[in-house]
């Protein structure tokens, strides 16, 4: 039977945690060549590296990251163990991890996730923000607990899990004051030839708006495409062209980026789901956030 040694995860955890050996040596109390001899034990008897060298700096590997994730819990575990056996209490938080597909609207995914922090219990709660597809291929591995996206599970995927839709509604138009529209012509129409900061291609958004642009024969002037759409409230708050954002967040939009309403349409429809593991949701933060979204946000 294989054994982890301990000590030699004590002390990578530590040097990931402090981000350099010399730190490191210093909570320690141990002379700098020693860590990194424990720390090459410990690569050799896992048989991968678990840190590269970034100029100065050490930076875990993807294996290190899986690996200073398990030794988190397994040292907040024995301190928890140390607490109960002494007497002291805990406060052990709900560990709730989400993955946020980058297409999403940082304001929405705030609003989605906000609802977990309210819980009677406390919640530590890890966000990590990648492409739909590899965060539900880590939540197939279990280290997730939910995604939560602007598109179903597709079909074709071989993956147990299932998808929770959480609420829709319809899209706003925003433009800062110094976008010049022919507000002599209603809206839509006044949109044709203005210019437009839109997501990026092969987005559901930017899919759906392409074809609302078709319909109404609107022939909008593109002068910015992203991925991120934060970047993009940024462009469009300097005054660079029209964007679109789900009305449900249209206050938090005009408030926070001086953007005034040009017009909305519950012809674009936006999505948001939750993608989880289980058919039916358990977890308590994952129901919180799904309760929430269909009584208050979308209700």
């Amino acid at each position: 039977m294989e054994w982890l040694n301990y000590h030699h995860l004590l002390y990578f955890w530590v040097v990931a945690r402090e981000g350099s050996i010399a730190r490191a040596s210093h909570e320690l109390r141990l002379a700098q060549p020693t860590i990194s001899g424990q720390i090459r034990a410990l690569e050799e008897a896992l048989g991968e590296k678990l840190f590269v060298r970034s100029g100065r700096h050490l930076v875990l590997t993807e294996v290190g990251r899986v690996v200073f994730r398990y030794a988190d819990d397994i040292f907040s575990l024995g301190r928890e163990l140390l607490d109960t056996v002494k007497g002291r209490p805990t406060g052990r938080p709900l560990r709730f991890v989400v993955g946020i597909a980058d297409v999403l609207p940082k304001l929405i995914a705030h609003r989605l996730l906000e609802p977990a922090l309210g819980l009677a219990e406390p919640v530590r709660m890890v966000c990590r923000e990648d492409k739909a597809e590899r965060l539900i291929a880590e939540l197939a591995l279990h280290n997730l607990d939910m995604v939560i996206t602007d598109a179903p599970l597709a079909s074709g995927m071989k993956i147990k899990a299932y998808s929770h839709l959480l609420g829709e509604c319809g899209i706003s138009f925003f433009a800062a004051p110094s976008v010049v529209l022919d507000t002599r012509r209603p809206f839509p129409d006044m949109l044709d030839g203005a210019p437009f900061l839109l997501p990026a291609e092969g987005t559901t958004l930017r899919r759906s708006l392409e074809q609302w642009f078709e319909s109404e024969r609107i022939r909008p002037r593109v002068v910015g495409e992203f991925d991120d759409s934060a970047l993009l409230k940024v462009f469009g708050q300097a005054g660079a062209g029209v964007l679109v954002a789900p009305s449900v967040i249209e206050g938090e939009i005009q408030n926070q980026y001086d953007l005034h309403v040009v017009g909305h349409t519950d012809a674009v429809k936006e999505r948001f789901y939750a993608i989880t593991g289980e058919r039916k949701i358990k977890n308590a933060a994952t129901s919180a956030v799904a309760n929430a979204a269909r009584k208050h946000i979308f209700g």
